[in-house]
């Protein structure tokens, strides 16, 4: 059952890759690097301010540290669990697809990118949809595209990606509950967050 898994997962894998070309390459290298989106964290750190305020956005500061550290963490665990290498790790696959990211790590199951971009979609997307209603949603598609990127770049097999996903979203949302719980306890009350709206 295992085997027929992977086999279907390196099929899948090679045909979601393979889908690339030379003229769309700069923009996935682009996606998949962790500094490219580093107006958009800032964006929405402004947002969580202007809604929420000051003590709050304190408070979301320290749990968003404290979830990337956990994501990254478990994500590690499980590389080193599980030590399944990285398809641009395959000799067989190597001439079967496109590589382009700039290096290739170990052991990929599952995707450290999929799991902290899933969960900052879901943390942020559900303290910020009381105020912006589609704002969950644009964050979910932009955590698909940089999961995606990881395959398009030849470095994660589909169920890094979806193992990713789903471990982010978990954490993303236990998160969100634990920021929930602190604003409770410092006392930042709806009425107090509503000031700053």
């Amino acid at each position: 059952m295992i085997e027929k898994i992977l086999k279907y997962d390196t099929e899948l894998f090679l045909y979601l890759n393979n889908l690339g070309n030379n003229t769309w390459d700069w923009l996935w290298l682009l996606i998949t690097d962790k500094l490219t989106f580093i107006p958009l964290y800032a964006l929405l750190l402004f947002l969580l301010y202007k809604k929420y305020g000051w003590k709050a956005l304190i408070v979301f500061i320290i749990v968003v540290a404290l979830m990337i550290t956990f994501t990254d963490q478990i994500t590690n665990v499980f590389k080193r669990g599980f030590e399944r290498p990285r398809p641009c790790r395959e000799a067989n696959l190597i001439e079967q697809m496109r590589f382009i990211a700039v290096r290739c790590g170990k052991y990929g199951f599952f995707s450290g990118h999929s799991s902290n971009s899933m969960a900052a979609a879901i943390f942020a997307g559900l303290l910020l949809k009381p105020f912006y209603k589609n704002a969950v949603f644009i964050l979910l598609l932009w955590s698909a595209i940089v999961a995606y990127s990881r395959i398009y770049v030849g470095v994660h097999y589909p169920t890094d990606i979806v193992c990713g996903l789903t471990f982010g979203a978990i954490s993303g949302f236990m998160f969100y509950k634990l920021s929930k719980v602190l604003l409770k306890k410092f006392n930042i009350t709806l009425n107090e967050m509503s000031l700053n709206t």
